[in-house]
């Protein structure tokens, strides 16, 4: 008998893997806004994290893809600032919030199986 992880714990591990090379994309975005020619990468997020579920893969690796939304500069560089940050900002935000639902569910799941002191 095979023994599998809670569905809680199998969206949280591939959730928090994919949002950790989504925020070492953008590190590497906004290290290289200066470099000529540079073209801003990216994840499809919400697919990739589908892909992942449906397929049961404990550490996901989203399909890397250039970002279109921003125009090229005259270096050939389409790295927005503005945007990279609010997208850090934002996925930093996700990761925090994820990593309490995973304490609060562990917490519980752990207070489920303590024995009642009353015997109740």
């Amino acid at each position: 008998m095979s023994v599998s992880s809670p569905p809680f714990l199998v969206f949280a591990q591939a959730d928090l893997s994919l949002r950790e090379q989504r925020q070492s994309l953008v590190a590497s975005n906004i290290a290289n806004a200066n470099t000529p020619a540079y073209k801003s990468k990216d994840i499809d997020f919400e697919k990739d994290l589908n892909a992942a579920l449906r397929g049961h893969d404990p550490n996901p690796t989203g399909k890397i893809g250039y970002k279109t939304e921003f125009p090229v500069g005259l270096d050939g560089n389409d790295v927005s600032m503005t945007a990279e940050k609010l997208e850090s900002l934002s996925n930093i935000g996700a990761m925090r919030s994820e990593v309490t639902y995973l304490h609060q569910s562990t917490s519980d799941l752990i207070t489920a199986m303590r024995p009642n002191p009353n015997g109740i």
